[in-house]
């Protein structure tokens, strides 16, 4: 198969997202040759449902590093797949130009720092080879615009990767909400609330990757290389997509609704500081004990949309506490809320009680789990990578469109420059942009409405 010949059939759906009436007829393809930039933790994590399928070939991978590069060919070789072709390790951070000049890719992951994200999701869709990003899909508002004109000029596939969306209760809710369950929804919250101070230090021990250390940059090991700096220079929701996609498809966002305003604000910035003071490694002479950190310890943004509900982001991630994405979603006629997996339905439950959310997912459980959970077993994110893997590769190979297209991918990720605004203009409310240009209007809702993808 020819990336040109398949190309021109299956890039028929995605150049015309603005343009709901035209279809997405497409010629079905049975295998894709994919690459991946970026062979660090989170690469070689979504290698497994990668080379878990039987129609995907994975032609080349593109790191810096040679370690990441050895590791993850180690996975390759244990899966019992061939070896793809190599490229960088030596430190040459313009490697993956190289890569994307290749013939025999049809499809990329981009897994690098998110400074990255953009320039590669760019070059790679004026190269016609359809990308999978991981989030988030820029830094600047600019390049949010960028990546979305870039997209619609070429109409190259584009998915931004947010696994959450396919968490196993997550989907469960969806079919609650489609279901009339919660009634008319009226606010929802969600956000990243997750430890993040051992990720942001360590030694750089590959061994001992989190909570060893208090060395960020270049004697950081993994994510410190290049994740802290952002909390040491930016004061926003730097990872919104998590909490916002699910959101998003609970209210139908670009597809009869859409975010119309955002304001943001930030508490003062002490977590990674004292962390620093009280870690063996550290103490108050470490050099970094004199580092000064912009990002406010917890972040929170209020969103308005179209249709009149409100939606609540919150990034907690500099100080302790056990994970949680803190869903809510609240409706006329009831809620739920993750963190203590609770429910309460108005005329079904007990007055004025929660109940156990449990009988509720078994009953409302995606067909897309029903469906694939045991090949889901042992994923990554408890089998989330596998169903996100799974969509892009089974959109594309049909010639659809991306299940979470290239608006919920800018929109979503510029969630993180407008709350960085906010926040700077003394937490001022502003007006969040109308990336499809009033498509939104007459757009349907795709987004798992079958077993497919």
């Amino acid at each position: 198969m020819q990336r040109r010949d398949f190309l021109k059939t299956s890039l028929l759906g995605a150049a015309t997202l603005a343009a709901p009436s035209l279809s997405f007829a497409a010629k079905p393809r049975e295998k894709l040759r994919v690459a991946m930039i970026g062979t660090g933790l989170r690469g070689q994590s979504q290698l497994g449902p990668l080379l878990s399928r039987s129609d995907v070939e994975l032609t080349a991978i593109c790191d810096t590093q040679q370690v990441m590069l050895d590791k993850a060919l180690a996975i390759i070789a244990k899966a019992g797949r061939r070896k793809p072709a190599v490229i960088g390790g030596n430190g040459d951070v313009q490697a993956w130009k190289k890569l994307l000049a290749r013939k025999d890719i049809d499809a990329v992951f981009i897994v690098t720092p998110w400074e990255w994200h953009a320039p590669m999701a760019i070059a790679a869709m004026e190269a016609k080879i359809a990308v999978a990003c991981e989030v988030v899909a820029g830094i600047t508002l600019k390049d949010h615009w960028d990546v979305l004109r870039t997209q619609l000029h070429t109409g190259t596939p584009y998915m931004l990767m947010e696994n959450v969306c396919y968490r196993r209760d997550v989907l469960a809710v969806l079919q609650m909400v489609r279901a009339g369950l919660f009634g008319e929804l009226v606010h929802l919250q969600a956000g990243y609330q997750h430890d993040l101070r051992g990720v942001r230090f360590n030694s750089g021990n590959p061994d001992e990757p989190y909570d060893s250390g208090v060395e960020y940059g270049a004697k950081g090991f993994s994510e410190a290389q290049w994740r802290t700096q952002h909390a040491i220079d930016r004061n926003g929701d730097l990872y919104p997509s998590h909490g916002i996609g699910p959101c998003a498809m609970y209210l139908n966002i670009h597809r009869g609704n859409r975010f119309t305003h955002l304001n943001s604000f930030a508490s003062k910035s002490r977590g990674l500081h004292d962390y620093i003071l009280k870690h063996p490694k550290g103490g108050p002479n470490h050099p970094n004990a004199q580092l000064k950190f912009a990002l406010g310890d917890l972040v929170t943004t209020t969103l308005r949309c179209e249709n009149g509900e409100t939606i609540m982001l919150q990034l907690d991630t500099s100080l302790p506490r056990p994970y949680s994405l803190g869903f809510r979603v609240q409706g006329t006629d009831g809620l739920w809320m993750d963190i203590n997996r609770s429910i309460h339905v108005e005329g079904k439950s007990p007055p004025h009680k929660w109940e156990e959310a449990q009988k509720y997912y078994d009953e409302y459980d995606h067909p897309l789990w029903r469906k694939y959970a045991d090949k889901a077993a042992g994923a990554g994110h408890g089998g989330m990578d596998w169903f996100v893997v799974h969509a892009f590769i089974e959109a594309l190979k049909a010639g659809a469109p991306m299940p979470i297209d290239i608006y919920d991918a800018v929109a979503w990720s510029a969630i993180t420059p407008l709350s960085e605004q906010s926040i700077a203009e003394g937490y001022r409310t502003l007006p969040f942009p109308d990336f499809t240009e009033g498509a939104w209007q007459t757009r349907k809702p795709i987004f798992a409405l079958d077993d497919r993808y």
